[in-house]
């Protein structure tokens, strides 16, 4: 039995989300939710909400003790880029890539 939680079209670069989510991979929900509060990094604040949401659709839909929970899974794909352009020099233009992100975390009970 597992639960999941998705928050789609992030506006946050993949890479960023990365380093965090390899912090709390296979910790307990407590622990992982004590990295998330005391982690400086921008993804930190969405995964919280991500995870507490994924904490209550195990609770309410699959009837999940919540002491029992860990992070089986997370990951992250890209979503689509966001592409703007930034004047530059001599009436030149330059792009900037605005990057999203798809973000999942899967829960599981300890056995």
């Amino acid at each position: 039995m597992e639960a999941k939680a998705h928050l789609r079209y992030a506006r946050i670069a993949p890479r960023k989300v990365q380093i965090v989510l390899d912090l709390i991979r296979g910790k307990d929900t407590e622990l992982a939710m004590a990295i998330l509060k005391h982690t400086p990094k921008a993804a930190s604040e969405q995964l919280e909400k991500l995870l507490k949401s994924a904490i209550a659709n195990a609770e309410t839909n699959h009837n999940m003790d919540k002491n029992n929970l860990y992070v089986a899974e997370c990951f992250v794909c890209p979503g689509p880029i966001l592409k703007r352009i930034r004047p530059r020099a001599q009436g030149r233009a330059f792009r900037v890539l605005k990057r999203t992100s798809h973000i999942t975390i899967v829960l599981k009970e300890k056995e």
